[in-house]
């Protein structure tokens, strides 16, 4: 059964965010909240809750993970960016938007794309989200929480919990983080490619 978080979406309770990082460190599995809809999310190394999310998710060898970054320091020991990628990435950033990018060796290899060797980052603009990279201090591997058969992202914490009480360890509801996905922007071939169109605002790459 999965733990139940009411978490301000302004100034995250820091008890809270202690709990929640707690059951990440333990191996957990959780569905957050992002600024582009509910993600699930596990520790980076984590292969056990990255089967786990595969499982639910119905995913194949050839999906992109993220790694859900707090900042550009963060963002830089995981992938490789160029002064070109590196300003088109800061002018939308922090924002909805997910970037596939070569990974680098800090990566664990069962994230990677099998072929490119590439991994999406991101840093979102949102407070929760900050607060629990700040207190775990590394990134959140994640997945959007999109289920199969379904069109659209999962919304509301307390449907997230009735429906995947049995495969999480924990929800964190911080009320309405959206609908839409982010936007994905595919750099592996060293330029900009629209991947995906989600809340982030494509044009200047496209």
């Amino acid at each position: 059964m999965a733990r139940y978080f009411d978490v301000h979406p302004v100034d995250p309770q820091p008890r809270l965010i202690g709990q929640i990082v707690q059951i990440l460190r333990d191996g957990g599995l959780i569905a957050y909240p992002t600024d582009s809809c509910y993600a699930l999310g596990a520790q980076m190394g984590n292969r056990d809750a990255l089967d786990r999310i595969r499982q639910i998710r119905r995913l194949d060898g050839k999906h992109h993970f993220t790694l859900v970054c707090r900042d550009f320091a963060q963002l830089g020991q995981l992938v490789n960016v160029d002064n070109d990628v590196f300003r088109a990435i800061k002018g939308v950033t922090p924002g909805p938007y997910t970037f596939i990018l070569p990974a680098t060796r800090e990566v664990p290899r069962r994230m990677l794309h099998p072929k490119k060797k590439t991994v999406g980052v991101r840093i979102p603009d949102s407070n929760v989200v900050r607060s629990l990279l700040g207190e775990l201090g590394e990134p959140i591997l994640s997945s959007t929480l999109l289920l199969p058969g379904d069109e659209d992202p999962l919304i509301d914490g307390w449907d997230i919990k009735e429906r995947l009480d049995h495969v999480l360890d924990a929800v964190v509801d911080a009320g309405d983080c959206g609908t839409e996905p982010t936007t994905v922007i595919d750099f592996s071939d060293g330029y900009a490619e629209v991947a995906r169109h989600g809340s982030g605002d494509a044009s200047r790459f496209e």
